[in-house]
């Protein structure tokens, strides 16, 4: 049970929410002629994939020793539970024993699975977060990355370049996939799409959207049956910005655009409780 409810929380980390935010604070500042800033001051985490790994192990270890279950008086009426017979309880280390192999190879599976997702780095290494954090302080745009342990990240990102191009944040080198923070994409006319899908939890239509309540009762309950700790989960809190001298078409904030010293200034307060992810449409050009 335990195996099967982890291998169940391992697919839906590594099939959506590889990494979360934390505590942050975000701005996407772009200019009329496209030049754009992005910038990211804040916590990531890596959701607990060495905590996942470390669940697992256990739950395959428990495997290796047989434990009997109840036996149950089929011919009473309240279904009544009795002491297995010799013959039964033969029966079921049988059918225990037939399983090991295949319980061993769907871990390996499992676990080739995650080191696939992860690049290559195996999440139950001790090294893998800082091999994660060296990979992350090559890529551009990465000004700081300190691991602080339990797959907590502290980053410092920004990054300026010009609106030519669709842009993503954040990419991890050598990952097959990401939820996105943040995506700005570029249409034609000169007007650009800027959404959070990554910042926006309850009711929204981002495929993320309650991610992080759903993993929490699978570790939950791997943890109820496996007996390891149960992993801490990221709490999302943060501001995130829009600063444009462009004219906005459209926004979901509560107040609409303010006036600041960069040109109208769009903001949203981010945790658990947004309705939406932020989204504003801006048109670039004279």
């Amino acid at each position: 049970m335990a195996a099967a409810i982890v291998a169940a929380g391992a697919a839906l980390a590594l099939t959506a929410c590889i990494i979360s935010p934390g505590q942050f604070n975000s701005t996407f500042e772009v200019r009329r002629d496209g030049t754009f800033t992005y910038t990211y001051n804040g916590q990531i985490y890596l959701l607990a994939l060495s905590k996942l790994a470390q669940m697992s192990a256990g739950a395959n270890a428990s495997d290796e020793e047989f434990v009997e279950s109840p036996c149950y008086d089929e011919d009473s009426e309240d279904y009544a539970e009795r002491p297995c017979t010799e013959d039964e309880i033969a029966e079921q280390r049988d059918t225990w024993e037939a399983g090991i192999q295949a319980r061993k190879e769907s871990a390996a599976r499992e676990a080739e699975q995650m080191r696939a997702f992860l690049g290559g780095i195996d999440p139950s290494d001790p090294q893998a977060a800082e091999e994660l954090a060296d990979r992350l302080r090559r890529q551009e745009g990465w000004k700081r990355v300190e691991y602080k342990g339990d797959g907590l990240f502290e980053v410092e990102f920004s990054l300026t370049s010009k609106m030519g191009h669709d842009f993503i944040f954040p990419t991890l080198e050598r990952f097959p996939m990401t939820n996105n923070f943040v995506v700005a994409n570029l249409r034609q006319g000169n007007i650009v799409r800027i959404e959070a899908p990554g910042f926006g939890a309850q009711g929204s239509s981002n495929p993320f959207s309650g991610m992080t309540t759903g993993m929490s009762a699978i570790y939950a309950a791997a943890s109820a049956e496996s007996g390891q700790a149960m992993p801490d989960l990221p709490e999302m809190d943060g501001t995130f910005r829009i600063v444009t001298d462009g004219q906005v078409l459209a926004n979901n904030t509560d107040e609409g655009p303010t006036t600041g010293p960069g040109g109208q200034v769009l903001e949203w307060k981010v945790n658990a409780r947004t309705p939406a992810p932020p989204m504003a449409l801006i048109q670039l050009g004279n």
